[in-house]
């Protein structure tokens, strides 16, 4: 296995605190494995770890453990050099939080410890796709903590104006919602760019598409294929419904902002973004809803993107064990299920979804969790993300005219170039 280190980012974090949880008798020192004194390392990036959860951990795991725990938060800001720096040393962190989406990363250059023990012990009914980005040819490396995805924002009274009574369950009853309202004259009906890329890889999901495929002993370009032209399709149809510009992504300018001056039916992004509009503009928390991103069918919702944060041992560590007890306790159902519950998280076990009834935004995310997926779940994928983001090109490429077939071959040789660069 190669050695060189290489980091990540973790993906966007939660910023509430959790309700503290108390003990119980089961909670009792123990000295598992001759733990007492000892002191574990952990690293959680900014607002990652909720107070309120965290204190629960903290004193659950040192009460069964006889070990100190010193939880470290880090900041976003130059995160990759020093996680990359720390995994390369001899007293690196024992436990870190990482992006799940660059677990991979992580795993490929011998960062991360092996947990294939804890799966089996623990993760039997994990959620299929929350764990898969932990897992890294064929064996697991991470633990998934939680995750989020993308649902549709509306304004209640745009819709109400325009004579719609209920959400739509099917993507053909949303576009009729969004005919509805663009016959009304009075709003754009959907604010969507034409770089909203992470939606359009929950739509590739959906589809059953790789935006990759292997070509030998290397990932090439696979955007020519029919899969991934017929989730472009479907994205073109929703984006002839919005003004919004067709070579501009979310956050040129915010779509939340847009959203606030009360002029648009909806958007599709996360629940925070829905907080960003209130603080535009007060007036319109009353006006917002949420649902779940349709799909073909009523009993299938539309593939989304998986975007959350993984739990991992550092290969380094020499107290592997006693960071595996701190997994256990993190992981456990009492712990994910209060997470979930407090902040709106979708927890790693289907069997835990109930605990984000009466989170509106959690409860219109959960359906589509089970069906969701990531960006391709290789090292080099990262390098195709970076600044000018070839996907981007291929979508607003299709939207000004090219076909999907003439998109991608215009960008296919920058992705391979990509791809084929080590980080």
């Amino acid at each position: 296995m190669k050695r060189g280190l290489i980091a990540a980012t973790g993906v966007a974090a939660m910023l509430v605190s959790v309700a503290a949880c108390g003990s119980s008798d089961s909670d009792k020192e123990t000295d598992a494995g001759g733990s007492r004194g000892k002191t574990l390392t952990v690293w959680f990036m900014d607002g990652s770890n909720p107070a309120g959860w965290t204190d629960a951990v903290k004193t659950e795991f040192e009460q069964k453990t006889g070990a100190k725990l010193d939880i470290q938060i880090q900041k976003w800001d130059g995160i990759q050099q020093k996680l990359t720096t720390a995994l390369s040393e001899s007293t690196p962190p024992d436990v870190i939080e990482i992006g799940n989406t660059q677990t991979p990363s992580y795993a490929e250059t011998g960062g991360l410890a092996e947990l294939d023990d804890l799966k089996k012990e623990i993760g039997g009914d994990w959620t299929e796709s929350l764990n898969k980005p932990s897992v890294f040819e064929g064996k697991q490396y991470a633990a998934p903590w939680w995750a989020a995805n993308r649902v549709v924002v509306y304004n209640k009274k745009i819709w109400a104006d325009a004579g719609i009574t209920d959400v739509p369950r099917t993507r053909a009853e949303f576009f009729k919602d969004l005919e509805a309202i663009q016959s009304k004259g009075e709003a754009e009906p959907l604010y969507l760019p034409g770089q909203n890329w992470y939606f359009f890889d929950g739509l590739t999901i959906g589809a059953g598409a790789d935006l990759v495929k292997k070509d030998g002993k290397k990932y090439v370009s696979n955007l020519g294929d029919p899969k991934v032209a017929k989730a472009m399709e479907v994205y073109k149809q929703y984006q002839s419904f919005s003004k919004a510009p067709k070579d501009k992504d979310e956050a040129t300018p915010q779509q939340a902002d847009v959203f606030a001056k009360g002029k648009t039916g909806a958007f599709i992004g996360m629940g925070w973004e829905a907080d960003t509009a209130v603080k535009a503009n007060p007036e319109i928390k009353k006006d917002i809803g949420y649902f779940t991103v349709p799909g073909e069918s009523a009993d299938k919702p539309e593939g989304v993107f998986l975007g959350g944060s993984n739990l991992a041992v550092a290969e380094g560590s020499k107290k592997k064990d006693l960071a595996k007890e701190f997994l256990k306790i993190a992981l456990s159902d009492k712990n994910e299920g209060a997470l979930a519950k407090e902040v709106g998280s979708i927890p790693n076990k289907d069997a835990l979804l109930a605990h984000v009834k009466g989170n509106a935004v959690a409860e219109a995310a959960a359906p589509a969790a089970k069906s969701g997926g990531t960006t391709p779940l290789i090292p080099e994928w990262a390098n195709v993300e970076n600044a000018p983001n070839p996907i981007k090109a291929y979508m607003t490429a299709v939207l000004n005219g090219k076909s999907p077939e003439e998109a991608a071959k215009q960008v296919e040789a920058d992705m391979n170039k990509r791809l084929s660069q080590k980080q």
